[in-house]
């Protein structure tokens, strides 16, 4: 992790309300920071609404399981997804109102059950399509190594990582790429997009990673490319993918890619083709899109992040549901309430994976 991005999130995550116009003290430790620009008071009261109602959908093992819908299949994947939208919020194992929360995750994700022997973070449920969940765990539990108070889980979680970023890399297959599951030897651009930024938090988080795994994955990435600038579903193919190519752009700015002319390619690519409404589609991924989209604007800022934000906000607040929650493309609603709060969180740049 870059020592200066880690002291600003240290210190953005234990500054406490004590006194601020004659406030009053919250005893339980919540977070404070200016509110940043784009992001409005009904926003802000979006994102509670729909942390209270992930927090609310945690099973008592720590999981976050959909009960219907595509996402029910994926519990590791949907947990993880879940676990950034609270360190979106600040929170942390250790600290803020829902550090009881990630606690649970983190043992969850991290237990001898979902963290095989092999290196491989998955459920018996995602068996078929494991690297999926395998991706956003490790993504997400990059983000709280270090964060967890206790010295036996921190270690623990350090071997889970350490384990599955061998996993990744004797997985890549001879492209560069990934597909679903990790001996399958062959590639597509979705799962090599979770791969690519599981390998880049690790990296962040201080721990040993193959600098060939990540240049070959983003070579991968770069060979996909069509003459437009979008990103086909996996090298060989024709035609562009959208909800890809945003993808694409995201993760290649993930990977310190920030020169690439494919990175610039990809992003004029979605400037042209794709919109909050209306434009072309992600083929039933809104949400997917959306929330790499959201990130490589978030990444590029100026004129292309104050254009984005404002609609993609609105259009979050509008389409969320009373009880605080989205519904995330055929997916779910925690994997719709999980990016919804991600990206409409991006300004206060609480996670490191997600700061400029």
């Amino acid at each position: 992790m870059d020592p200066a991005k880690g002291a600003r999130r240290r210190i953005g995550c234990a500054l406490l309300l004590t006194l601020v116009g004659g406030g009053a003290v919250r005893a339980d430790q919540e977070l404070v920071r200016e509110r940043p620009p784009l992001v409005t008071a009904r926003a802000e009261k979006s994102i509670e609404r729909g942390l209270r109602w992930l927090s609310r959908a945690q099973r008592r093992d720590g999981s976050f399981a959909e009960r219907g819908g595509m996402g029910a299949s994926f519990p590791c994947a949907m947990s993880a997804l879940a676990g950034m939208a609270f360190l979106a919020h600040g929170d942390t194992p250790t600290r803020g109102r829902y550090a009881p929360v990630l606690r649970r995750l983190v043992r969850f994700l991290s237990s001898p059950r979902q963290a095989q022997r092999n290196g491989l973070i998955t459920s018996p449920s995602e068996r078929g399509r494991s690297m999926y969940g395998h991706g956003f765990s490790m993504t997400f539990l990059a983000q709280v190594l270090g964060e967890n108070g206790d010295p036996a889980v921190e270690r623990r979680v350090r071997r889970v990582l350490q384990a599955g970023i061998k996993l990744t890399a004797a997985s890549q297959s001879a492209a560069g790429g990934w597909i679903y599951t990790p001996d399958s030897r062959g590639d597509e651009g979705s799962v090599t997009i979770t791969q690519v930024q599981a390998l880049r938090a690790a990296r962040n988080a201080g721990l040993a990673v193959p600098r060939d795994t990540i240049r070959r994955a983003v070579e991968y990435i770069e060979k996909s490319q069509q003459p437009d600038g979008g990103i086909a579903y996996r090298v060989g193919n024709r035609g562009s993918q959208p909800a890809i190519t945003a993808a694409g752009a995201a993760v290649l700015y993930n990977a310190g890619a920030y020169d690439s002319p494919a990175a610039h390619r990809c992003l004029d690519y979605c400037r042209r083709n794709i919109r909050v409404s209306g434009g072309r589609g992600g083929f039933g991924h809104w949400y997917y899109m959306h929330f790499y989209l959201a990130q490589a604007y978030w990444q590029v800022g100026g004129k292309d992040w104050a254009r984005y934000y404002p609609e993609l906000r609105e259009h979050l607040l509008a389409q969320q549901a009373g009880d605080g929650s989205w519904q995330g493309d055929a997916v779910g609603r925690v994997y719709g309430t999980a990016i919804a709060v991600v990206v409409l969180s991006l300004p206060y740049e609480r996670v490191p994976l997600y700061m400029r």
